[in-house]
């Protein structure tokens, strides 16, 4: 691998940019972290926000590509390092199916989550981008049941996403544990890159918290 394809991942401990950091092992991907202490408020300070107006992480910058949301960042890495297998060829029949689920988390499954944690009545259902809560996760459900994959015997990139949400959010018990979502987060946290990087988060966010005090 050339510098120039370096990946510079803007990243703090514990928050969706873990996720990213998983697949960048995942891909074998040369990178470095760009790391921003969120307890002390650095994703809200003009630097940061120049990079993302919102002051969200992940981002990721590539050569003079800077490139924010979660799901953008998961496809465009996978397509760069195609030799780690984890993103179907344009000319696959899994690519539609491929790129259908990872669009699904950012347009469906985390506008639900949030009016589900915030306890907020949804837009009527023929508003909503996600239908209901219950019906928004019954497709995944009924996709993940096809297993051990989101697209069956193949892993992707889409299930270091997914595999990374359902661990964290049935930690908090916004998704209910059922048998088929435990099976599919544990079978993705245990690979060792999960394992690397959950490690390397307790520690980063224990010195966060250390540094401003907490």
């Amino acid at each position: 691998m050339t510098d120039s394809n370096r990946i510079t991942l803007y990243y703090s401990p514990q928050s969706r940019a873990t996720g990213t950091r998983v697949l960048l092992e995942e891909l074998g991907a040369p990178y470095d972290l760009h790391v921003l202490n969120m307890k002390a408020g650095e994703q809200r300070q003009p630097a940061y926000l120049a990079i993302n107006p919102l002051g969200k992480v992940p981002a990721i910058r590539h050569g003079d590509a800077l490139v924010t949301e979660q799901v953008a960042i998961t496809i465009h890495l996978a397509d760069l390092f195609p030799q780690a297998g984890l993103t179907p060829a344009l000319n696959d029949p899994l690519r539609g199916p491929y790129l259908r689920w990872i669009a699904y988390y950012g347009s469906s499954f985390e506008p639900a989550l949030i009016d589900k944690f915030m306890q907020r009545e949804p837009a009527p259902i023929t508003q909503s981008p996600y239908a209901d809560y219950d019906t928004m996760l019954g497709a995944l459900e009924a996709q993940l049941s096809k297993g051990p994959y989101l697209l069956g015997e193949r892993m992707t990139a889409a299930d270091v996403l997914w595999g990374v949400a359902f661990s964290w959010t049935m930690m908090f018990g916004i998704v209910p544990k059922k048998d088929v979502f435990v099976r599919y987060a544990e079978r993705m946290t245990a690979r060792p890159a999960f394992q690397r990087i959950n490690a390397a988060d307790d520690e980063m966010a224990a010195q966060h918290a250390k540094a401003v005090g907490g």
